[in-house]
């Protein structure tokens, strides 16, 4: 069967080819998608994901916020009254701020400081972010951190050492990280009285109080315990916190609606240009199919033959377009675009491959299936 199949996509080769640079370009399309999403999405989050949720993994924010990215300022003391909580095994305060920078090259712009205590330094940067430069030497006067990637947007160096105003203030970029950024701006991470001190934030006002869950504890029975005890806030699980937010701006925003419609319309003209490019090659070589029948082939026999070729087809596709993917995806890191294709998305876009190629071939079954064996010997 599989050789037969070959030997059916070598005979027309000029359309072999044009059937699998159809599935490439709509695969390459949605996987294109698929990773502006995965980026958006990842920038959507980064506020949370960028944090120590091994350790915070509760975060408490106004009772209003959906949305990571815009915390409205609560009291200091609440964290405080946490730590009374059953399961709360400590809480640490975390202040985001916006704020404005100048760079010694001139440059200005905008940023969001986030501050948190040291040691742990709960809101991080996290460890796996960090590209340049210790953790602890955010403990030092004057120092914030700067992202690799940000360099672009400010146009300007953001190596450890350099030296920057914040709001008028001198500091100093001590760690630089690479791809902790944020949806809202590019971060700055520093200590919490630095954030308060750089950001204008009143002392005793904070954003966000990180809790951390006595082991052997829910996360949930902790979290339903704050919400039943302080007023005024909420208590989220850090993950749902991040997932929460990434569905808010992702449906607000319709970013959702635009790449959805875009992988649907991939989707619908990967299959109708495959199906009609098969439906024209079985029609070129429909005597062929004419005489398999003739000399006793079946229309399951058939059927089965032309989905091999489609399958064939997708996995030639598929493997093409993977690369390209790949390729794309390199690309774009090196220009500050990171991201990565999960096993559910290849798993997701190979099945849309198979539908593609397969549900198109189902054009050319059709039309074989009405043919006559004894047309092949006719005029």
């Amino acid at each position: 069967m599989f050789s037969t199949a070959l030997k059916f996509m070598r005979y027309d080769r000029a359309k072999s080819i044009g059937i699998i640079i159809g599935i490439v370009i709509s695969i390459f399309l949605i996987g294109q998608q698929f990773g502006v999403l995965g980026f958006l999405t990842g920038m959507m989050g980064g506020l949370v994901d960028n944090s120590r949720e091994d350790i915070g993994q509760i975060w408490v924010v106004d009772n209003i916020t959906q949305n990571a990215n815009e915390l409205a300022k609560i009291d200091e003391g609440i964290a405080r009254e946490i730590r009374s909580i059953d399961g709360v095994a400590n809480t640490y305060p975390v202040v985001v701020a916006n704020a404005s920078v100048k760079f010694i090259t001139g440059k200005t712009g905008s940023v969001i400081l986030v501050g948190s205590e040291a040691p742990l330094f709960i809101a991080g940067p996290k460890q796996g972010v960090i590209n340049d430069g210790a953790l602890m030497q955010l403990n030092e006067e004057g120092a914030v951190t700067a992202d690799y990637y940000d360099e672009a947007t400010f146009n300007t160096t953001l190596a450890v050492g350099s030296r920057l105003e914040i709001n008028g203030k001198e500091a100093f970029i001590k760690v630089q990280t690479k791809n902790a950024r944020s949806f809202s701006g590019a971060l700055m991470y520093t200590s919490l009285s630095k954030a308060r001190y750089y950001g204008g934030f009143p002392e005793n006002k904070i954003s966000a109080v990180a809790v951390q869950v006595k082991p052997g504890y829910n996360i949930k029975n902790v979290s339903d315990n704050i919400n039943k005890t302080i007023y005024g806030v909420r208590a989220w699980d850090a993950q749902v916190l991040k997932s929460e937010t990434i569905s808010y701006i992702t449906v607000s925003s319709n970013i959702g609606t635009s790449v959805g419609s875009l992988v649907v319309f991939a989707i619908i003209s990967g299959f109708f240009i495959i199906g009609l490019t098969l439906y024209s090659s079985a029609l070129d070589r429909i005597k062929d199919y004419g005489t398999l029948k003739a000399i006793g082939a079946t229309n399951g026999y058939v059927r089965k033959l032309i989905l091999t070729q489609s399958f064939l087809f997708s996995i030639i596709g598929y493997i093409l377009a993977y690369i390209l993917l790949e390729l794309f995806r390199v690309g774009m890191e090196n220009v500050g675009m990171v991201f990565h294709y999960s096993v559910l998305q290849l798993f997701a876009m190979f099945l849309i491959t198979i539908f593609i190629s397969v549900g198109g071939s189902l054009f050319a079954i059709k039309k074989i299936n009405g043919v006559e064996p004894a047309s092949v010997f006719r005029g």
